[in-house]
């Protein structure tokens, strides 16, 4: 295969496959969620540059094949003349299903005993991990009921074996399968949940927890030791070690004055380009959300410098005056398709829908509630905690000043309520303490006192059933609306129907 089609084949799987993983001699060396790549084909040799902050790679590429989601590429080490393989991995768990298999069934055996000894006065039914697609039950957790007369407990337990996102997303599923429990199980009152993560991992799920509502379900949180079939309980009410911070809010005056020259420089290609300020060295550029360029300060011997940098996805090439009519041209069909009646078919089109829905709440984010002024209003502000560095995808205040995060997905999202909760825990954390204020968010409004609205936006026809089961149980402090949007929001951002927290009721919504 020429180093042109290597280079075609390549780059297109990468702009697809956003939180995949770098695999070398078995070890995940890059996960592309926090990395960069450049892929180039000059001189017919193909060369992948691969980087982050902890290593730097770079191999040519001498062939590739795709198969079970994997892409294998044969490379060449600098100076050496045998290929070696490296593996591009959509699913970081590269487990054979039946190596899967035989760890959840171990996992159910020794859950099973722990149970036993650590509730001797409640009795463990049957404990399954099947397929149950109509409650969106999959393989990974193992899910069973604790008796006790005519009382009990729902569990839910993922091994310590499963990706960190299986563990994070571990308190949805068990929400759900509370709920799944209540609806069959006429003749038990099934008073709560019991949660049961691998130890040292359980730091999003208890952040979760803090925010569910406490008279709907007695919720308890387990890690669980698999070697020494041990349960140590957490206190989920606890919220003092909360370990996160806010980043300082530049002056996006003074940066747009100190890169003009870039910015007049893209526009002139892309009039319609976004210039969004990441920090006082640092401008992105952005077509409908899809990020395509950025603009940063450089040290040159004893004086600053700038360049632009640009690609989609994680893919980062130097802006130069060799490449600058390969630049032009990319821009001029970034523009061509990034666009509502663009081609569909194509990667540029596809990619990062949530970025582009949010690209237009940003532009009239009372669209979305009336209560809403249009300005100021911030998009993905870093907020880091002890898990990870998240970005917030909407920051906005209301007439009366008080705070709101918008949370979007632009695909169904089991997820939403519980990520939704993530960004509104964070906010109301860093609120209660003033620090927004303090770190020169909202200049000149005095915010007011008091807990953050969390607005959740999908669009109507791709708002998960599961939804409504999830958001009933949040706690009641949470002011929470969901926004349905038209499915053609590109063309037009409009809400067709809102359901708002004051509307709950035991059994069901009102719109």
């Amino acid at each position: 295969m020429e180093a042109a089609s290597l280079a075609r084949t390549l780059q297109q799987y990468l702009a697809e496959a956003r939180d995949a993983v770098v695999m070398e001699e078995g070890a995940v060396c890059f996960s592309l969620a926090r990395s960069h790549y450049s892929i180039s084909a000059e001189h017919g040799k193909c060369v992948l540059h691969l980087w982050s902050d902890e290593r730097n790679t770079v191999r040519r590429v001498v062939g590739l094949e795709e198969k079970g989601g994997v892409l294998r590429l044969a490379v060449l080490r600098f100076g050496q003349s045998r290929p070696s393989k490296l593996e591009i991995c959509r699913d970081r768990d590269r487990r054979s299903p039946s190596a899967r298999q035989a760890c959840r069934m171990g996992y159910q055996q020794r859950l099973r005993r722990a149970l036993a000894r650590h509730f001797p006065e409640f009795t463990l039914g049957q404990m399954t991990s099947a397929v149950d697609l109509e409650h969106s039950f999959g393989p990974v957790y193992a899910r069973g009921v604790l008796r006790r007369g005519r009382s009990g407990f729902s569990f839910l337990g993922v091994n310590a074996e499963e990706t960190q996102s299986s563990v994070d997303a571990a308190l949805t599923f068990g929400i759900l399968w509370l709920s799944a429990c209540r609806g069959s199980l006429s003749d038990l009152q099934v008073e709560g949940l019991n949660l049961l993560v691998p130890p040292g991992r359980s730091a999003v799920v208890r952040e979760r927890m803090a925010h569910l509502d406490r008279g709907a379900a007695k919720w308890q949180l387990y890690e669980f030791d698999e070697r020494g079939e041990e349960l140590l309980q957490l206190d989920t009410a606890d919220r003092g070690n909360l370990a996160t911070r806010l980043v300082q809010c530049c002056d996006e005056t003074a940066a747009r004055q100190r890169f003009a020259a870039s910015i007049d420089h893209i526009r002139a290609l892309c009039p319609e380009a976004d210039a969004a300020v990441l920090s006082a060295a640092e401008i992105a550029f952005r077509l409908r959300g899809l990020e395509f360029a950025r603009a940063r300060t450089t040290a040159e011997g004893f004086r600053n410098a700038q360049e632009i940098i640009f690609g989609t996805g994680a893919s980062e090439s130097s802006l130069t005056d060799r490449n600058a009519p390969e630049f032009e041209s990319f821009v001029k069909h970034l523009a061509e398709v990034r666009r509502p009646g663009g081609p569909r078919d194509l990667p540029c089109w596809r990619m990062h829908p949530e970025r582009w829905l949010e690209s237009l709440a940003i532009q009239d984010v009372s669209s979305l509630d009336d209560r809403l002024v249009n300005v100021p209003v911030y998009s993905q502000v870093p907020a880091f905690s002890a898990a990870d560095r998240a970005m917030i995808d909407v920051l906005a205040a209301t007439r009366d000043s008080r705070m709101t995060v918008v949370e979007l997905k632009a695909d169904e999202d089991i997820h939403l309520p519980l990520q939704g909760l993530d960004y509104w825990a964070r906010v109301e954390w860093h609120h209660a303490r003033g620090e927004f204020t303090r770190f020169g968010y909202f200049p000149g409004m005095e915010l007011a006192p008091g807990s953050p609205l969390l607005i959740l936006v999908a669009p109507a026809f791709h708002i998960h059933p599961a939804t409504d089961t999830l958001l009933r149980f949040l706690s009641p402090e949470i002011d929470w609306t969901l926004a349905a949007v038209d499915e053609h929001w590109r063309e037009e951002l409009r809400v067709v129907f809102r359901k708002r927290a004051q509307n709950l009721s035991p059994d069901s919504f009102a719109a």
